[in-house]
């Protein structure tokens, strides 16, 4: 199917009950964006091309809605990771695995290094992991031991991701719904960005609040709705391709199903995670200690931003 008047016939979910809108933005959106493309071009991590500029754009604004209320210097710390992580998925995860399979694996070791502070204390000559180096410095500086552990831990989930995700374009075929479900979080970093905010936001929550079942099941529903959203708004622009990775090619592999069933069926499960997310928001937020309602607003602004992000032009086909 390609992306014309077909791709606009599909379904997509109804938030109007659970995220209607409009989500609170960040005074420092643009700020935050202008921030990234200096960044950038400074790292440098890619060239400034108007893929770039769009990356910084949607990164830039996302993060602006992900944390709303948060200063210009957190703002920016947060927008330079995620950019950071886009970028390499973008420039390595799918071009280098493509030809050099061994050259993304090399990358990912380096870095995998800097993740465990087992890299040497002079900067890296590689770009993405000088830059890494000075983002986890950065946040080093603003979290506990813990937190910062957990960001790092998710980082290298998020790593395997990509490697795993390029590994599948091969033979996306055999990739069963099961098994995309469960990466899936970790390819569209959203579980990152729950460490990232909390360290940014300043609280922490304890082992028993996080692993409570309240938590868990916002955490999961908010981490299935970003990367389910994600595939619906992305799939016209991957749909041109013949190897494309997402909800709606793997349940089309797997069931036979028509793009119009496949896309009915992940809008009501869209809907039904948006519905468990919000029942759960609403709990935490008025019975939670103040760390459990401070994390019930933040998963509530990350819902809102991925659902904004598949406004943006970036993902038009």
């Amino acid at each position: 199917m390609n992306a014309g008047a077909g791709f606009n016939a599909l379904s997509m979910p109804d938030f109007t009950r659970t995220f209607p809108g409009p989500f609170h933005i960040s005074p420092h959106a643009d700020r935050t964006e202008q921030y990234l493309l200096q960044w950038v071009g400074q790292v440098p991590l890619m060239p400034l091309s108007d893929e770039c500029r769009s990356l910084c754009a949607i990164t830039g604004h996302g993060v602006a809605r992900t944390l709303p209320s948060a200063d210009p210097d957190s703002l920016a710390l947060c927008a330079a990771l995620f950019c950071w992580l886009t970028a390499f998925d973008d420039m390595h995860g799918e071009t280098v695995a493509a030809r050099a399979p061994a050259v993304l694996m090399g990358l990912v070791a380096e870095l995998t290094l800097v993740l465990a502070d087992d890299a040497p204390s002079e900067v890296s000559a590689e770009p993405f992991a000088a830059a890494l180096q000075d983002l986890l410095a950065r946040f080093r500086a603003r979290a506990t031991a813990a937190q910062y552990l957990r960001l790092t831990g998710r980082l290298r989930d998020n790593l395997t991701g990509i490697v795993w995700e390029a590994h599948q374009l091969a033979n996306p075929t055999g990739v069963s719904v099961a098994t995309y479900c469960a990466m899936r979080p970790h390819t569209v970093f959203v579980r990152t960005l729950f460490a990232a905010v909390e360290i940014l936001l300043q609280y922490q929550l304890t082992d028993e609040e996080r692993s409570s079942p309240s938590v868990r099941k916002l955490e999961t529903a908010t981490a299935n709705l970003a990367g389910w959203i994600n595939d619906l708004g992305s799939y016209a622009r991957e749909s041109v391709r013949s190897a494309a990775l997402s909800l709606p090619a793997v349940l089309m592999n797997e069931h036979g199903h028509s793009p119009e069933k496949v896309f009915g069926q992940i809008s009501r499960l869209c809907e039904q995670q948006a519905e468990i997310a919000r029942s759960r928001i609403a709990e935490l937020s008025s019975a939670g200690s103040a760390p459990v309602r401070a994390h019930a607003i933040a998963l509530t602004h990350i819902a809102e931003s991925f659902l904004w992000h598949i406004s943006h032009h970036r993902y038009q086909a």
